[in-house]
């Protein structure tokens, strides 16, 4: 009999217990990460021992601002090459493989080679945000922790999910969107078992953050005035226009890296080729340079003029565009954050001048395109919504965040394929789940999918009586296997045909005297997921179902066809558009029964 379902078992106690303590630790990772970026950066820029996190906008280096992020690609090119590849990128993509492909298992060294490569990268100018790092080895050490521990592969996601989780809360202070990142792009599910331990280890990374560095929002924002309907409307507009602009910088992105690909040098040395145009940029617009936390804090404050923000944008988008493609290693979210908000921020001024009758806050349209342009890239929509909420702390916005970023999702969706996060490695052949609907097979219980005309053998028959039916062309003796009942229609057990044509027997015997094999059923009320695991664990291709009541009563039999057709029923719902009034079918009687 296979399992009932349980949302929850004793299990998750210990998951739990062990994703809070990750969360703690995690926490202080990302401290020490942030306070070793900022050494780097006070290093080679300013020529100073100091683990105070500062923006590099404000050297004096002259030209020899140029030669910094060279640097520091070269030293994460020598790290990766000799270290570990997958060290390049942002490490979203790189975990979410290991998710889908590896049982969750990343290298233990990545727990030092990726926030180590990622400090040198931003520290030395990177236009980079620190979050991707912290996520990736906050992911790391979890999976660690479930690769020493006697765990399933499920309950090592959850703790590799639970880390990144913390490392994203403990970062901005943001648990909420930190467990809405985890479910869209590392754990493909919602259910207890994973989203408690998973919102657990946000909270007391959270915490943690708390302690070290107060509750304050991450992008502090003055308040708003709650928008009209035709503010509303215009933010809409601006999210589908974000959305495009968002597919426009995927796609860029990856073309440049596609451009790396066929330079005639190792890629060794890309991220230093990166680090030129870094340099570059930021000799001419110093504000590119690092994570750029402060930028958008600015924008969203409006404390940039019209002209600033268009130069912010372009220049970040150069920047980050051709260091990202260039395989260095930094993260996405505050570069896409700084590129959106300066864009929707601009957009907000002209609306002021050209529309006043809209009554658009460029703040708010700075806010909401900040938002916007994350959703289109990685689709992960309600993370994005989220996350604007709880770094701005702003409630005004909830509404205009929900349309815009909505609008952005249905561009995306309808223009790109793939989304920023997975476009890498769909390249390399993996399938990313795309959707996260309700297991149809766990809505659907045996009795309404089940055969009922089953054909069985009575226990009080002769060997010869059934070989004599059985040698008759006639398909109810073409089974491979019958049950058998005795005088009061109670199950005793199952013949398989070979047990029937066994020569050694007698024809004398009773069908009754060959039964060997212990009964597989399934009861009327499980969940036909339930029987498919069933099925799978037993290795055979059909169950015989009992009833509720009378638990050794057969009512009917359960076949991998009967599964296949319950799955017809759900591509019928999902495909087939009609107008119908008359009266409610059952589930049982639109369920087509098919032969195994």
């Amino acid at each position: 009999m296979p399992r009932q379902f349980r949302p929850l078992g004793w299990r998750v106690l210990w998951i739990t217990g062990l994703a809070m303590g990750l969360g703690a630790v995690v926490a202080l990772v990302a401290r020490a990460l942030t306070a070793l970026i900022g050494l780097v950066t006070n290093l080679a820029f300013y020529g100073r021992w100091s683990f105070d996190f500062t923006s590099p906008a404000g050297n004096h280096l002259g030209l020899w601002v140029i030669v910094v992020p060279v640097v520091g690609g070269l030293i994460v090119g020598v790290m990766a090459r000799w270290g570990s590849r997958a060290i390049r990128g942002h490490g979203i993509p790189e975990a979410m493989e290991q998710v889908l492909l590896n049982e969750s298992r990343i290298p233990a060294r990545m727990t030092w080679l990726k926030p180590v490569s990622s400090a040198i990268a931003i520290g030395t100018g990177g236009p980079f945000g620190a979050e991707g790092p912290i996520i990736a080895t906050g992911g790391a050490l979890g999976s660690l922790v479930g690769q020493l521990l006697h765990v399933t592969a499920d309950e090592r996601k959850t703790l590799l999910a639970a880390g990144a989780a913390a490392g994203m809360a403990a970062v901005f202070s943001a648990p909420i969107s930190a467990v809405l990142l985890s479910i869209e792009l590392l754990l493909f599910e919602r259910r207890a078992r994973s989203l408690i331990p998973v919102a657990l280890a946000a909270v007391i990374g959270t915490g943690v953050r708390f302690v070290l560095e107060g509750n304050e929002p991450m992008f502090p924002m003055p308040d708003i005035a709650s928008p009209g309907l035709a503010a509303i409307a215009a933010y809409i507009m601006l999210g589908l226009i974000v959305g495009v602009v968002s597919v426009g910088v995927t796609k860029l992105t990856y073309a440049i890296e596609d451009g790396f690909e066929k330079l005639p040098i190792h890629w060794m040395w890309w991220p230093a080729l990166g680090g030129v145009v870094v340099g570059v940029v930021g000799y001419f617009m110093p504000l590119t340079l690092g994570v750029g936390y402060g930028n958008i804090a600015a924008v969203i404050a409006g404390q940039v003029s019209l002209g600033g923000m268009i130069a912010l944008c372009l220049a970040k988008l150069l920047s980050w565009s051709v260091a990202l493609g260039s395989g260095t290693s930094g993260g996405t979210l505050a570069p896409l954050f700084t590129i959106g908000g300066a864009l929707g921020g601009a957009a907000g001024l002209l609306l002021v001048t050209w529309a006043p009758w809209l009554h658009v806050d460029p703040r708010m349209a700075a806010l909401v395109c900040m938002a916007a342009i994350f959703a289109g890239a990685s689709r992960a929509f309600l993370t994005s919504v989220v996350f604007a909420f709880e770094t701005t702390q702003q409630p005004h916005g909830l509404l205009p965040l929900l349309g815009a970023c909505a609008a952005a999702y249905l561009v995306s969706g309808l223009l790109m394929r793939n989304t920023i996060m997975t476009e890498k490695i769909v390249r390399r052949g993996v399938r990313v789940p795309s959707e996260y609907a309700a297991d149809y097979l766990d809505q659907i219980i045996v009795r309404d999918a089940c055969s009922r005309n089953v054909v069985s053998l009575r226990a009080s028959q002769t060997l010869s009586e059934v070989r004599q039916w059985l040698g008759e062309d006639h398909p109810a003796a073409k089974h491979q296997g019958f049950p058998v009942l005795g005088e009061d229609e109670q199950l005793l057990g199952v013949v398989t045909r070979r047990d029937l044509l066994n020569a050694k027997v007698s024809g004398d015997a009773l069908t009754g005297s060959l039964i060997q094999r212990r009964v597989l059923a399934v009861q009327e009320d499980h969940s036909l997921r339930e029987a498919a695991d069933h099925m799978v664990e037993a290795d055979v291709g059909r169950l015989i179902v009992l009833s509720k009541h009378e638990p050794h009563r057969m009512i009917g039999i359960l076949t991998r066809g009967d599964l296949l057709a319950a799955h017809a029923r759900r591509l019928r719902e999902a495909r087939q558009a009609s107008r119908h009034l008359g009266p409610k079918m059952s589930v049982g009687s639109s369920l087509k029964k098919t032969e195994d």
